[in-house]
């Protein structure tokens, strides 16, 4: 019988490793980055891709499609969690001997080349966090090594291959996969009940949480939102730093203004930095606060974070301005839990435009059913709700849940079958004044590009 090798065996210069699922994400940058390191690495996709262009561009072989004869040569596969036992290419990997990894598990031993490496988790605000944390170490000349869940201007990527000795990682708790990670510093932003076709409960959301925390060794530090009492009750009884707005924690906010965006950052008694941000909204406080632990605790003075901070603009499809139609000025969201969405809504009133327009596009059946209420007080507080269908990402549709049954609750709501009717819609009503905003994991931002082209 033959022994099954660790990953780490695997990924070494010379090896040809073959990734399922490579345009996704956080599978792009890793087959990047494995290449980078001497690797062979071919991939595949169910679709071409702006992300599987770039790739084949950088003399990465990519196909569209997944078939058995994709993997031919590779020493090992790594899938992505979409890619399930009954794809085509993992059944021959099964029946040749070829060793299957997740995607984690690649990373996790990335991860363990560095000295520090922060890891960024929580239900909302990881992309953003991980983004104020990477303008922070490039403003203080770190050399960070980078994997982002979004487009950064500043990086002009998602990802960043450095040479120093920190990596900064976004660290998801879908299928339990950062618990692969080998963090030195883990922050927890917040934790909500989310990807509920996983876990079963908000609870055994927690106990992931706090299993995450728990990997982080004794001369490490785990930094956790003192203001949110979900994270305070998973991590109850660990070590750990705290910030938020209240004064009695660790590290927090001082003489914040109206806007959200000018405040101190103080560490106890003493003031760290003073911060002007350039992003809108309570939630990016947060995000903020979080990046400044991560660099107190690092070692990184309250100068260098503030013109970091100051430097940080906004991540891609994080309330990201893509132009003006018609005197309306038109954004995107990556929002897609109903959380995230009250965060958005509040920021965006701070805004003072006439009307808010929201077209909205659910991620996930499993999601839309979970918090279909949360949803409909969520999109309630919109001037004019327009539903996109559900984006199906991994799921099928078993029990019958459309777009349509949340356009029924919400007065004065519009319901499209299709991204074109959603666009045409925003072009009918568009007005001088408006803030149209196109929000949701899939591909709603197609809708608010058509608009403005």
């Amino acid at each position: 019988m033959a022994i099954r090798k660790r990953l780490d065996t695997y990924l070494v210069p010379g090896k040809h490793i073959h990734l399922i699922g490579i345009g996704g994400v956080s599978m792009r940058p890793l087959g990047l980055v494995l290449r980078g390191m001497g690797m062979i690495v071919t991939g595949s996709d169910m679709n071409s891709s702006v992300s599987t262009d770039e790739l084949i561009k950088k003399g990465i072989t990519v196909h569209i499609g997944h078939n058995a004869e994709n993997i031919e040569g590779a020493d090992c596969i790594i899938r992505t969690a979409a890619a399930h036992n009954d794809n085509p290419e993992i059944a021959a990997a099964r029946d040749l001997g070829i060793p299957v990894f997740e995607r984690a598990q690649a990373w996790g031993v990335i991860m363990r080349e560095y000295k520090n490496a922060i890891c960024v988790s929580g239900t909302h605000g990881k992309t953003t966090t991980t983004s104020m944390i990477t303008h922070i170490f490039m403003q203080a000349q770190q050399d960070p090594t980078v994997m982002l869940g979004g487009y950064l201007p500043l990086l002009k990527a998602g990802h960043r291959v450095g040479n120093g000795d920190t990596i900064i990682m976004e660290s998801c708790e879908y299928c339990d996969s950062f618990l692969n990670f080998y963090p030195t510093v883990a922050i927890i932003n917040n934790i909500e009940a989310d990807h509920l076709d996983y876990f079963k409960d908000l609870a055994a959301v927690q106990r992931s949480f706090r299993k995450f925390a728990a990997l982080v060794p004794r001369t490490g530090f785990v930094i956790a939102n003192g203001d949110d009492e979900n994270t305070m009750q998973a991590l109850a009884d660990l070590r750990y730093i705290t910030f938020g707005l209240d004064h009695k924690r660790d590290i927090y906010a001082k003489n914040l203004s109206e806007d959200c965006r000018s405040f101190d950052i103080m560490v106890g008694r003493k003031l760290y930095c003073h911060v002007q941000l350039q992003v809108y909204g309570k939630h990016n406080v947060y995000n903020a606060l979080a990046a400044a632990a991560a660099a107190y605790v690092m070692g990184i003075d309250g100068e260098q974070t503030a013109l970091g901070l100051a430097s940080f603009a906004g991540a891609g499809r994080r309330m990201e301005f893509k132009g003006t139609y018609h005197g309306a000025e038109v954004y995107d969201d990556y929002a897609h839990h109903p959380g995230e969405l009250h965060q958005l809504i509040d920021s965006v009133k701070l805004m003072n435009h006439k009307r808010v327009i929201l077209a909205f596009q659910p991620h996930t059946y499993t999601r839309t059913k979970a918090l279909f209420d949360d949803f409909v007080e969520e999109l309630k507080r919109v001037d004019i709700a327009v539903l996109a269908e559900i984006y199906a990402a991994r799921e099928q549709n078993t029990t019958g849940i459309s777009s349509r049954h949340l356009a029924q609750e919400i007065p004065e709501s519009q319901y499209f079958e299709t991204l074109p009717e959603v666009t045409a819609y925003l072009r009918s009503i568009a007005q001088e004044g408006d803030l149209i905003l196109t929000v949701g994991a899939g591909d709603i931002y197609k809708a608010g590009e058509k608009l403005l082209k």
